[in-house]
């Protein structure tokens, strides 16, 4: 018979791993993101010509009309708004992992944008939206005059 150096350790592995999935299911589930609210996924980027920014934001199964954009210097807010659907219709939930509610997003860009030359599109389930860049303050050079005494 050999002797084996044994890990002391070793019997409260099951027991740490028991503990993980407790948290996980207590905090991660939905329990959790009632807490946290949802979101969705969401893309920023300058144009090549960097006249104007483009936000793409993935939103399935939206409607246009449930989507909310607001812009006010250079922070642009998107709400959305997802209704579900009745549940008689499709019978008793196993799982239900689609958020169905308020999500928003608040994105503070570089420089301030022109809200009036906005544009926004939704097409197959992604928002894009352009906004141009506000012009820029242009620097004055002011002279200075001299008094006669």
């Amino acid at each position: 018979m050999s002797l084996m150096p044994r890990e002391p350790f070793e019997a409260m592995m099951p027991l740490r791993e028991a503990m993980n999935r407790l948290f996980e299911g207590s905090f991660i589930g939905p329990r959790f993101e009632s807490f946290a609210g949802q979101t969705f996924p969401l893309d920023v980027y300058e144009t090549p010509d960097q006249q104007q920014y483009v936000l793409e934001a993935a939103l399935p199964g939206c409607k246009p009309e449930d989507i909310q954009i607001t812009a006010e210097g250079d922070t642009v807010t998107l709400r959305v708004t997802r209704h579900g659907e009745e549940k008689t219709e499709r019978g008793t939930y196993i799982r239900h992992e689609r958020y169905e509610g308020e999500m928003s997003r608040s994105v503070t860009l570089p420089t301030t944008v022109d809200t009036q030359k906005a544009d926004a599109s939704y097409d197959q389930g992604v928002l894009t939206l352009r906004i141009p860049k506000a012009a820029e303050a242009k620097q004055k050079q002011i002279p200075v005059k001299a008094k006669g005494h």
